[in-house]
């Protein structure tokens, strides 16, 4: 099969070009898999699964929300987030300060700060008391912070292991910060006790399934972002960065500006994604957003396929219900079997469950 080129881009290289017909049938695929996680999130799993289980699912496609925005900065983007908890957990107390007050009426006072705290609202919890300054939060707060670490770290080149070490710590840090904000914002035991949100009552089953396709509809919003992302020039250039940093340097580019953007619109997603998690499972603490959960994000979209659009979504949704149904069957050994999965998949599929198909394909030709 040739491989067409262009004669040039700006900078006067030659830039390789997907056949039509190539591109055609990807096109199709991709389309096709969208309509398949679509139907399956919209219309099967309420049809099929109880609201217990389906409520889990909601919460799964948190997860995928995130892993959605890990696919972009690390399979696309070469970027290691180790610290994914930190936007998460930014976008999830962002919507619990708010369920909080509001559950608390006109001017009152969350009831765990009756008890641990002054019984005074801080003043940097007022300006949640409104629905809009806290959606906008609950996206601008984890963009900002994700702005501002990424400019002081890529443009220091600082990349790889140092990189991951550097968000893992962050996370680490963030974690313990919360820990000893008891009179503020709930310490180890965090924020929960929620019976509203947006006015809605969230003890009525009724409500309960519309988050959850609140949840699904943004989780396909934000792949048809990153697809997007993906097809333009700037994914091109993300996979350039990832691949030869120095020579796209070279060719009068900024790696650092890239990634950048690819970190600020991980992070914007996992703020997001807490922002749901909160009213769907109705607590978030430390322990939701520090080390752990962040590995966690990070080992789902390694085993679905962190390069691919679906794998991560698959990857994070598959190991989150595995987690679950082996804690159930297996309370005291499932922690070894999802051990054992996520070693296998990198031995022998190291590009995620979402190479099967190129794995089969080789195996045929070279038979």
């Amino acid at each position: 099969m040739t491989v067409e080129l262009d004669k040039a881009d700006e900078t006067g290289t030659a830039v390789a070009q997907t056949p039509p017909k190539k591109r055609l049938n990807r096109e199709w695929a991709t389309a096709f898999g969208f309509i398949a996680l679509a139907v399956a999130l919209l219309v099967l799993a309420p049809a099929v699964l109880s609201d217990f289980r389906l409520s889990l699912l909601g919460r799964f496609v948190c997860y995928a929300i995130v892993a959605v925005g890990i696919g972009l900065a690390w399979g696309r983007g070469g970027m290691l987030t180790l610290g994914q908890g930190v936007f998460f957990g930014l976008g999830a107390y962002a919507m619990a300060m708010h369920l909080k007050l509001a559950d608390a009426g006109a001017g009152g006072v969350p009831d765990f700060m009756k008890l641990y705290g002054s019984g005074q609202v801080p003043g940097w919890w007022e300006p949640f008391r409104s629905p809009v300054f806290t959606v906008v939060a609950v996206v601008a707060v984890p963009a900002l912070v994700a702005f501002g670490l990424g400019a002081a770290v890529f443009r220091r080149r600082v990349r790889g292991a140092y990189f991951a070490i550097l968000s893992q710590a962050l996370a680490a840090a963030f974690a313990i910060l919360l820990i000893g904000q008891q009179a503020s914002i709930g310490g180890t035991n965090g924020l929960n006790g929620f019976r509203s949100f947006f006015g809605f009552n969230l003890y009525d089953p009724v409500n309960k399934r519309m988050l959850f396709y609140i949840a699904a509809s943004v989780l396909l919003v934000m792949v048809l972002v990153v697809w997007q992302l993906y097809r333009s020039r700037y994914g091109e250039l993300l996979v350039a960065v990832r691949d030869q940093e120095e020579r796209v340097r070279f060719l009068g580019y900024d790696p650092a500006n890239v990634k950048i953007v690819a970190y600020v619109v991980a992070a914007a997603m996992a703020g997001v994604a807490g922002a749901l998690f909160v009213p769907i499972v109705g607590i978030i603490s430390p322990a939701s957003v520090g080390v752990v959960p962040s590995i966690a994000f990070l080992i789902g979209v390694a085993i679905g396929g962190r390069s691919t659009l679906f794998g991560p979504v698959v990857g994070a949704i598959a190991v989150a219900w595995a987690q679950t149904s082996l804690s159930e069957a297996f309370p005291s050994f499932w922690t070894y079997f999802q051990g054992a999965m996520f070693v296998l998949v990198v031995a022998f599929l190291p590009k995620g469950f979402a190479s099967i198909g190129a794995f089969r394909k080789r195996k045929e030709a070279g038979a």
